[in-house]
């Protein structure tokens, strides 16, 4: 028997895919929950909730969903279950489904969660439907519970700043997310479409190009380099 063949013929478990898992190899791991074969409601539960994560975590989100609701569904492990409701959410996003991600979020915290991370998400959510006034609303009440979370500070201040309902106070937002990561290009970026709404070119571009070298294939921040560019004097 080969060394291939050694390796095919060990039955798969649990524990191996868990343990890759662990360690992020996301890929690999869901090799092996896919030949798992649970003996009982317990590795069922395991199985479910290993296997919705690994499709989210590669970014196979109309696979996730159905292993993550029927976790949702069959568990009474609260914190899995938030965690699942919050990896749903953002996967309903990702899809194009907001209204299921408010869904999501809305059961959380109907049952007493509350985090910056769950406010800043329904604030995106409702950015996605370009309910402005709604995500400004659930980004200020993230910020009420952890004034320095950089999802926040960045949303806030882009939306401000993009909607037109205020680019110098979404500049300040902005630019506290840079100062506290000052290599991430999707705040550089939001920090550069700020300054250009409020009429400030000059900065727009050096913050745009900035976000430029640190995400050379992103198409948005392309854009905004584009419209800038094109800005007649």
């Amino acid at each position: 028997m080969s060394m291939e063949e050694q390796h095919n013929a060990v039955p798969a478990t649990l524990q191996e895919g868990i343990a890759l898992f662990k360690k992020s190899d996301w890929k690999d791991a869901l090799d092996v929950f896919l030949h798992v074969q649970p003996d009982n409601d317990e590795e069922k539960r395991e199985f479910t909730y290993y296997t919705g994560l690994c499709y989210a975590k590669l970014k196979c989100y109309a696979e996730a969903v159905p292993y993550l609701e029927r976790f949702i569904t069959e568990s009474r492990e609260s914190t899995r279950v938030y965690q699942c409701r919050m990896t749903l959410a953002y996967v309903y996003i990702m899809i194009k489904n907001a209204k299921m991600a408010e869904y999501e979020l809305t059961m959380l915290l109907n049952n007493g969660f509350e985090s910056a991370q769950l406010y800043a998400t329904m604030a995106y959510a409702a950015w996605s439907q370009s309910a402005f006034p709604r995500a400004i609303e659930w980004y200020e009440k993230a910020l009420s519970v952890d004034a320095d979370n950089l999802t926040a500070l960045n949303g806030l201040g882009f939306i401000l700043a993009d909607s037109g309902k205020d680019a110098r106070r979404g500049i300040r937002f902005c630019k506290k997310a840079v100062e506290k990561a000052p290599d991430n290009p999707v705040y550089l970026d939001s920090l550069g479409w700020a300054y250009f709404m409020d009429g400030r070119i000059s900065d727009a571009k050096k913050y745009l190009y900035k976000a430029l070298t640190k995400a050379p294939d992103s198409p948005e921040i392309k854009t905004h380099i584009a419209i800038v560019e094109n800005k007649k004097a």
